[in-house]
């Protein structure tokens, strides 16, 4: 367990505190079921192949490394009548929080995420969308990418199979990270997005990737 260095009311949670059998923080205690049920999802899904991926490996190449270092960090903010400006300033400490626990750089830094779960909004995906769309912006121009994940599940496609639905979670959340190369194709649509990529990994775009990148 993390407490924020500031704001007591803000606690990170890593999945040895959510499976552990002794008596839980409150947080944990009231929300049990989501956080284990999300760490499962996580270990069962985002860890192994699927067959609608369209590619070898698993879901996502850098769960196992989050679960196996203990930088898969878990948050609950409960409450139903979220709305994208509230959300925005729920997440915002999370934001800065994050750019501390993980520099860019740092040893921990690829494999670091934090899962703030929302498990009040399972009737408002379409806020939870619209959330991260405003969002964006703010986080990647820091190199953090904010994904939104629901049982809708949201409308984005995978890179390699585009009927496939990558984003579907059991429950809501908005889930910040560092940017990787890989994420060219989520952000070459904007040019401030793409600015910000090339800030950071300039010329070394993945081979499979560098067809995305027009000139200047």
């Amino acid at each position: 367990m993390i407490r924020h260095p500031y704001d007591d009311s803000l606690v990170l949670f890593d999945p040895a505190d959510v499976e552990a059998d002794l008596a839980p923080h409150p947080l944990i205690g009231e929300h049990q079921a989501d956080l284990r049920a999300v760490v499962a999802w996580a270990r069962a899904y985002l860890c192994r192949p699927h067959a609608e991926l369209g590619r070898r490996g698993p879901v996502c190449p850098y769960t196992q490394a989050s679960l196996d270092r203990g930088t898969f960090l878990l948050a609950v903010q409960p409450g139903h009548g979220h709305t994208v400006a509230s959300l925005s300033t729920l997440l915002a400490p999370y934001r800065d929080w994050f750019l501390d626990l993980a520099p860019r750089g740092g040893p921990a830094a690829q494999s670091t995420t934090i899962l703030v779960l929302l498990p009040g909004m399972r009737d408002a995906r379409q806020v939870i969308d619209a959330a991260q769309r405003e969002l964006k912006d703010a986080y990647v121009v820091h190199g953090l990418m904010i994904g939104e994940f629901h049982d809708g599940p949201p409308d984005k496609s995978g890179l390699w199979n585009p009927d496939f639905r990558p984003l579907h979670s059991p429950v809501p959340m908005l889930v910040i990270r560092h940017m990787v190369p890989t994420d060219l194709p989520f952000l070459v649509s904007d040019e401030m997005h793409l600015a910000a990529y090339r800030d950071l990994f300039g010329e070394q775009v993945p081979g499979h990737l560098r067809d995305l990148v027009t000139k200047p």
